[in-house]
């Protein structure tokens, strides 16, 4: 006969395996419109203002779900959140790849699809493992989190296989298998007293109104939104649009342009578990806030780039250390002064804040480039933008004050 305590024990690393697979997967269906953007064009004739539009207004709708997905999270668990997630995605992508017109693409993508990212997202993640650790919290939220750039490492490989000797609808097909697949696994994972049950409630009720109120009064709140939407802008904005585009500015050819963001996003991994190993260990705000500081540093060596190839792969390898290094880091803070019972809608209002810098990013950095023929304006705002993230952070304490923190 097992024993129940070390079943207990296995049951939360099996959720942050879990959490890490949910999150490669529907990460990866992000990111595969931009595999089959030119198919697109080329099948149906769409622009590609059309297509952008449709990502653009993906992450508006990712960015007004998130903190419903996180408050639920709070208020229903994850088991619940996660698994709806799922079953969205997977229905969208599964419409996508049945589409012919372009409402039903973006009905399938930017309505279905995104309500499902914003559900199946690192903060509902980050929340659903605070509740089930004491010891290791960072570095579980590290390693599960980590699935938001290892399916652009493992999964989208794959699914570009399929592109390539299949079609378009093969890709969005498998994805959408692969979610309506791993949803019910995760249902029955989570059953009954497996499942990280939102925090017990005391008797006055807690609606989502005044937990909002309570999280907008706390000066931490702010400091951790504000230089996490900064973190938007200088990764998912600036980095995930416009790396590629001054590679090739820089003379470089496809292959080696995506070589180069291939071990960004392997190291990226690789940071995201370190960070969250030392967020266990060291001082949390000196942690963070050096974050923002390297990567803030690391914009310099881009900007010196040229045709020097050896240059951008030294540029990949520092800023892929500290690409999403922040989320494990800032779910902790988030965790010990905001408090477990509304982290779910924090993390989900800090995350908003995040497609909203990614947006600005994305939208700033083509109108500076076409402004002025040049890349420098955009490096630029990225290091004055990180360092000022890096110096909001550090006047955070490191310990919060017991009476803000919510039972």
């Amino acid at each position: 006969m097992s024993d129940p305590r070390s079943r207990f024990t296995f049951l939360p690393w099996l959720l942050v395996g879990f959490g890490f697979l949910a999150l490669a997967i529907s990460f990866s269906a992000r990111a595969t419109l931009g595999l089959v953007m030119p198919l697109l064009m080329q099948e149906f004739g769409w622009s590609r203002s059309f297509i952008s539009g449709a990502a653009a207004a993906t992450l508006l709708v990712m960015a007004l779900t998130a903190p419903f997905a996180g408050h639920a999270a709070d208020r229903y668990g994850v088991r619940v959140t996660l698994t709806g997630g799922l079953l969205l995605v997977g229905i969208g992508c599964l419409i996508v790849a049945s589409s012919n017109h372009p409402v039903v693409f973006l009905l399938g993508f930017s309505g279905i699809a995104a309500v499902g990212f914003g559900f199946v997202a690192t903060h509902v993640v980050s929340t659903a493992i605070a509740r089930l650790f004491d010891e290791n919290r960072g570095l579980a939220t590290g390693i599960a989190t980590s699935g938001a750039t290892g399916g652009q490492f493992l999964i989208v490989p794959l699914i570009a296989v399929l592109l390539a000797t299949l079609s378009w609808r093969w890709s969005f097909l498998a994805v959408g298998i692969g979610c309506l697949t791993l949803a019910p696994l995760l249902w029955w994972t989570l059953s009954g007293k497996n499942a990280p049950a939102a925090p017990v409630q005391r008797a006055e009720a807690h609606t989502l109104s005044t937990d909002l109120r309570f999280v907008l009064r706390q000066p931490a709140f702010h400091i951790l939104f504000w230089s996490f939407l900064i973190c938007g802008y200088t990764t998912a904005g600036v980095i995930e649009t416009h790396l590629i585009p001054y590679a090739a500015f820089c003379g470089f050819g496809p292959v080696p342009s995506a070589a180069a963001y291939g071990l960004l996003s392997a190291v990226n991994l690789a940071g995201m578990v370190a960070a969250g190993w030392l967020t266990d260990r060291v001082n949390r705000v000196a942690l963070l806030g050096s974050i923002y500081l390297l990567r803030g540093l690391s914009f310099l060596l881009l900007m010196r780039v040229g045709a020097d190839y050896e240059t951008l792969v030294a540029f990949a390898v520092l800023f892929g250390a500290v690409d999403y290094a922040t989320i494990p880091v800032t779910a902790s803070l988030a965790a010990s002064h905001l408090g477990l019972r509304v982290m779910g809608l924090s993390m989900g209002l800090i995350s908003a804040g995040h497609s909203v810098g990614a947006a600005a990013g994305a939208f700033l950095g083509g109108y500076l480039v076409d402004l002025s023929a040049r890349y420098d304006w955009v490096w630029l705002s990225s290091v004055a933008l990180a360092l000022m993230a890096g110096a909001l952070v550090f006047v955070m304490r490191e310990q919060p004050r017991a009476q803000a923190v919510p039972a």
